[in-house]
């Protein structure tokens, strides 16, 4: 009997010391991945999870991952300086989300704007959607960074959105009570104290609040029949044709039951693949912080005749 307990204490302290070892691997595991398709699916599993500080850390080689948590916190050229009606605005919006009858009282405040937006727009926002989606589809064709496939691939995903928007049943009550809960529970789950806090997040503490937000955004639309995770899941990754250390894949997905597909290029780096797009955005942001572009310099104004300033201090004098 003795025997059999210590046999069983040994194969707990054998599983234990296994876990940690796997731990230890899991933390100390090389960002990228072995092959094309790994990258881009475990890429997929780390946005499906929430898990963004995984994410970027599995998304960039390590020398551009230290750059973008080192960044993280350096102020940014365009960053507008918070007000005081900005502090103002926010404090109020925080109270009422956070309250302890939130809920409730959002609620009873909705409801009847609900009724009164269902009879002024409800045979007009199908027309609406069809105008945004015309002005979306512009602004994709008059994009300059945008390849033709790559603008062709958000028109095939506007055209799945559009009947999905059209048919959606926005102004209903008990979606819309659904819809206050989660709004309420993500804010109180934030804990966000000022505008000013928000805005000096270090990257560990911004990516627990993205992750947050995110859980939200998947729970609204999937009240309104999208879900994210159904279409995370639906990824298919084949490699279409890897030259010079890139690698050209295709993404096959689904979009409310709707298949698509998108192209992406992935760059072997040190051994590791990743996502060439993500690498050029992350270093020419680095870039620009590290050498902002210097203001434009402001021409004075022309110096004074000496006939016009003596006519201007005649007619002081």
């Amino acid at each position: 009997m003795r025997f059999q307990t210590l046999r069983h204490c040994l194969l707990v302290l054998a599983l234990l010391v296994l876990a940690a070892c796997h731990q230890k691997e899991d933390n100390t595991a090389p960002s990228g991945g072995t092959s094309p398709e790994a990258a881009v699916q475990q890429s997929v599993a780390l946005v499906k999870a929430g898990d963004f500080a995984g994410f970027w850390k599995h998304a960039l080689p390590p020398a551009d991952y230290a750059n973008l948590r080192d960044d993280w916190t350096r102020p940014r050229p365009d960053q507008r300086p918070i007000t005081n009606e900005d502090r103002a605005r926010f404090n109020q919006a925080v109270k009422q989300l956070t309250a302890p009858d939130a809920e409730t009282a959002l609620y009873e405040q909705l409801k009847p704007k609900l009724t009164q937006m269902e009879q002024q727009y409800h045979d007009q926002l199908p027309v609406m959607i069809g105008i945004g989606q015309a002005i979306l589809t512009t602004g994709i064709a008059q994009n300059k960074t945008m390849t033709e496939n790559q603008k062709q691939q958000m028109r095939d995903v506007l055209n799945v959105l559009l009947p999905w928007a059209q048919q959606t049943a926005w102004f209903d009550q008990d979606k819309a009570k659904q819809v206050v809960g989660v709004v309420v529970a993500s804010a109180r789950q934030l804990d966000l104290k000022s505008p000013d806090q928000l805005q000096r997040l270090d990257f560990d503490t911004a990516m627990k609040k993205y992750a947050t937000a995110y859980q939200g955004i998947k729970q609204l639309l999937a009240i309104y029949g999208l879900s994210v995770d159904d279409t995370l899941n639906s990824v298919k990754v084949s490699t279409i044709g890897i030259d010079h250390g890139l690698a050209h894949v295709k993404i096959d997905y689904s979009l409310l039951g709707k298949p698509l597909s998108t192209d992406s290029q992935l760059e072997l780096v040190d051994g590791r693949w990743y996502s060439k797009d993500l690498i050029d955005s992350e270093r020419a942001q680095h870039e620009q912080l590290l050498h902002p572009p210097a203001p434009a310099a402001t021409s004075a104004p022309p110096p004074a005749s000496s006939s016009s300033t003596g006519t201007t201090l005649a007619a002081k004098s």
